[in-house]
This record gives C-alpha cells, sequence and structure tokens, in this order.
C-alpha cells in the first residue's frame, strides 16, 4: 500500500520568484542573440518534430563565446539537413522558467543520483513564467538508461502536494518501477534561469542562462543568503535525442567542450551543501557557482 504524501512546508508560488536576470550578462546576451539570428519555429512544430518526453541528455558547461560559435553553425542555412530554428512563442526566443525541486527530508532523490541507483526519479513544479504555465513533472531513468519524463498540469492553488498529485506520482512510480511514493515530501530546491531552445529534427538542444538555485531547506529561506548563481559567462547546454551524439555534441567535442556531470538539483545542493557525499558533482560546481553565498 502507498503511503500517502504528507506537506511538511509550503509550495513556492510564482508571485515569490526573482526576477529575470541582468541583460548585461554575456550568457545571457548569447542565447538571446543567437535565438534571434535564426529563423523562428512554433511549439505546436516543436512537439511534432522534437517532444522527445523520453531521450537521452548531456549537459555542457560552455563559455558564451564558444557557444555562440557553436549556435551559428547549427543555425547555418546551409548545415545539411537544414538549420536549427528557434522556439518562439508570440514572437519571444528566449523565456523564464521557474522550478520547484521537492524531495525527502533525508534528500532520497539527491543519493539516490549520486549512488547511480537505476530506479531513481526527480519530483518538481515546472513555472513557464512568460505563458503562467504550471507542470507537476516526474522524470525517470529508463532501463537504456535515457530520461522519461511524465506530467499533469497545474492549475489555480493547485500544488504537487495536493492529493490528486500524490496520486499521479504514486501511480507513476508503481507503473514503471513497482515502488511506493515516499511517505513525506517536502520543497527542497528552487531554480530560475532564462533559456532558450533550438530543434531540428528528432533533437533539440535547451541553453540556459543567469541561473539562480536557492535552498528551500528549514530556515534557509532567501533571506538568510543560501543561493547560489551561476558564472555569467556560462551558458548551460543540455542535447536531447533519442539516439546517441548528435551534431551539436560533435561541435562541443571539437570545441574542446566535454560533457559536464552536472544537473541543476545535484550540482546546486553539492555547492549549497558542502557537507553532502557529492564528489561526482564537485567539479562541475565549481566551475558553474564557485562558493555559495552563505
Amino acid at each position: 500500500m502507498t503511503a500517502a504524501v504528507r506537506q511538511t512546508a509550503p509550495a513556492v508560488t510564482s508571485a515569490e520568484v526573482p526576477s529575470a536576470p541582468p541583460a548585461s550578462a554575456a550568457a545571457v546576451r548569447a542565447i538571446q542573440d543567437a535565438a534571434h539570428a535564426t529563423e523562428p519555429i512554433p511549439l505546436a512544430e516543436v512537439n511534432a518534430r522534437a517532444e522527445l518526453m523520453a531521450r537521452f541528455d548531456r549537459s555542457y558547461l560552455v563559455p558564451a563565446e564558444t557557444f555562440l560559435h557553436i549556435a551559428a553553425r547549427l543555425t547555418d542555412p546551409r548545415r545539411p539537413g537544414g538549420p536549427f530554428r528557434a522556439l518562439t512563442i508570440d514572437g519571444r526566443r528566449a523565456f523564464r522558467y521557474h522550478s520547484v525541486y521537492y524531495d525527502t527530508p533525508g534528500l532520497r532523490s539527491f543519493h539516490d543520483h549520486r549512488q547511480g541507483r537505476r530506479l531513481r526519479f526527480k519530483v518538481r513544479e515546472r513555472v513557464y513564467q512568460d505563458t503562467g504555465e504550471r507542470q507537476f513533472e516526474v522524470k525517470l531513468k529508463g532501463r537504456r538508461g535515457d530520461t522519461v519524463k511524465h506530467r499533469r498540469p497545474l492549475a489555480g492553488t493547485d500544488t504537487p502536494l495536493d492529493a490528486g498529485y500524490r496520486a499521479f506520482l504514486a501511480d507513476t512510480l508503481r507503473r514503471a518501477y513497482g515502488i511506493d511514493s515516499p511517505a513525506t515530501l517536502q520543497p527542497s530546491l528552487s531554480t530560475d534561469y532564462l533559456r532558450a531552445t533550438f530543434v531540428a529534427d528528432g533533437e533539440r538542444i535547451t541553453c540556459d542562462a543567469g541561473l539562480v538555485c536557492d535552498d528551500l531547506r528549514a530556515g534557509a529561506g532567501a533571506g538568510a543568503g543560501y543561493r547560489v548563481r551561476c558564472d555569467a559567462d556560462l551558458v548551460l547546454v543540455e542535447t536531447k535525442t533519442a539516439g546517441h551524439l548528435t551534431d551539436a555534441d560533435r561541435l562541443l567535442h571539437a570545441c574542446g567542450v566535454r560533457p559536464a556531470v552536472f544537473t541543476k538539483y545535484c550540482g546546486a545542493l553539492a555547492a549549497l551543501r558542502p557537507a553532502l557525499p557529492a564528489n561526482r558533482w564537485r567539479r562541475a560546481a565549481r566551475c558553474a557557482f564557485g562558493d555559495a553565498e552563505k
């Protein structure tokens, strides 16, 4: 029998989300410039050509200048197979994202990822700030090592800890893994950033800048200064495909940029909570965040 999830801390609402990152930041300028330098693609076509709810992800921490070089190659109209195009909604090509991650008091999700457990998952609320859309998302690890995302819309004052979403989480974990959902979940970390998305057939590249992560553990609110900011010159690039290496991966490798052992959730916790056993993320976290502002 699946244990009920107990709310132990209030969810962070979109009204509490920090403002957009400074437009002067090199990485913010880079993703905006790259997105406006190529042809647009509407959301409906993105979903038809490269929705990729099950996919392989690779992460890179890319200096802004290197990113612009790679983006110019990928969006070149002469590219074989056609250029990557920029996701565009209502004329906008860069979008503000806010996410709240939920974990157990003992950080089960974090430690399952640290230990490389096959039956691991992440739970989050994602807010698309420019449209107001909110989604409850459960990210699983597939049998091939791919990422499989399950999602359900949030409406009005709904929170991920409401009964309907607890049932959705429990059903998702039972069907995919045959395990019960955690007895207790609470907000653990929030992330805010600006994203541009580039799309070709069967593949997407998400490019994030201005990342800010806040520790939501009890007593560590924004007023306490438990926050890390990503280097203003770094673009967080993720390649997403149903297969393996993409043109973007190969270009990044050719420019001397290798995949980083990094996720926003685990990397930020590694920086924010030095006592955690997080050696696998330490190097990338130092590159991205430096020292936590505590």
